[in-house]
Formats: C-alpha cells, sequence, structure tokens
C-alpha cells in the first residue's frame, strides 16, 4: 500500500476528490492532510474522510516538524492541492520525486512565487488567453518548475471571469487529479 500526504491551505475540494478517489482502494492510502492554516476547510474534509489532519505553520516547517509529521505517518508520496507555502529542501531531499504539485494553470506560463489560486486565474484572464488548464508536476526547490507529469487544456471565451476559468480548471483538477497521482505511482512501482 502507497501512502500520500496531502497538503492543503485552503477550502481542500481538490483534496476531497483525491481522498475521494482513493477511499476504498487497495494500492493508495491517503495518511495524513497537513495545512497551515487552522481555519482550512480541508481539515473538516479529512475528518469527513476519516483521514489524521494536523496544522503546521510555517515558523513549525522551518522547525522541521512538517518533515516529523510526514515521517511518522509513513507517507511515500506528497500532493499539494492548494497549498500556498514553498516546500522546505529538507523535504524535497527526502521526498526526491514524490512531491506532486497540481497547478492551475499551464505551465510555464503563470507559474512562480505568487502564482496560485485567484491570482492566477486573474492573470490568465487578463492576458486574455484563449485556453488554460492544469499542470501536475514534481515539485523540485524553485516555485512550479519541476518535471511536468501532465497538462490538460480547457477553451476560454473572451467574455471568461477569473471566477469562471477558475471554475473551468477545479473541474479538470477534481477529474484528473486522482488518475494522474495513481499512473505516477503505479508506473514509479515499475
Amino acid at each position: 500500500m502507497t501512502r500520500i500526504a496531502i497538503l492543503a491551505s485552503g477550502s481542500g475540494s481538490n483534496a476531497e476528490s483525491i481522498m475521494k478517489a482513493f477511499e476504498n482502494s487497495n494500492i493508495i492510502q491517503i495518511s495524513l492532510v497537513i495545512s497551515n492554516n487552522s481555519n482550512a476547510g480541508v481539515l473538516a474534509r479529512a475528518d469527513k474522510f476519516n483521514v489524521p489532519n494536523v496544522v503546521i505553520n510555517s515558523a513549525q516547517a522551518k522547525e522541521g516538524l512538517l518533515l516529523q509529521a510526514l515521517l511518522n505517518s509513513g507517507a511515500d508520496y506528497i500532493v499539494l492541492a492548494g497549498y500556498m507555502k514553498l516546500i522546505p529542501k529538507s523535504i524535497i531531499a527526502a521526498f526526491e520525486k514524490k512531491i506532486l504539485n497540481i497547478h492551475p494553470a499551464l505551465l510555464p506560463k503563470f507559474g512562480g512565487k505568487g502564482m496560485y489560486g485567484e491570482n492566477v486565474h486573474k492573470a490568465v484572464a487578463e492576458a486574455k488567453e484563449k485556453e488554460s488548464g492544469i499542470t501536475i508536476h514534481f515539485v523540485n526547490n524553485n516555485y512550479d518548475e519541476g518535471a511536468i507529469l501532465f497538462q490538460k487544456r480547457v477553451a476560454l471565451s473572451s467574455l471568461d471571469s477569473y471566477k469562471e476559468i477558475g471554475a473551468k480548471v477545479l473541474k479538470l483538477e477534481h477529474e484528473f487529479s486522482p488518475q494522474i497521482i495513481e499512473k505516477t505511482i503505479l508506473n514509479a512501482a515499475h
């Protein structure tokens, strides 16, 4: 059984789609949900699926508590599902090629520091892009620069607001994130 820890900062709808997909899996188990935000909706979603969850703020993460929690959970992989903090280098080293990020745009466009959530969708709308989508990639020491595993595109209308763009992209995240996580884990096992 491969164990996954999910890191999320917000409502957790994407984390929920992942927890739901693997709820009865014989291959993958969600072992822990970690948030840096004690008010994050993802914590209640984790409770709903009986997944242990913990809040670790940035200062605690720097002290090594984040790495300790991941190791204690037995996590083999980490999935970032709307996690708004840079992952410490110690964790990237301990989980090399085992940290996946779900980014709400088509990298390399609209990536980097500050490019998350609504910021991404506002930038896409302002640039009058004809398409957006999701990118699932490995995490390295630089924001949104790790090797790309998967991209899925969605057409945009010039009339789409940033909220409508966000809704279209979120639908892709919910549909494809569990599939790509499972495929990545199965491919690594062979």
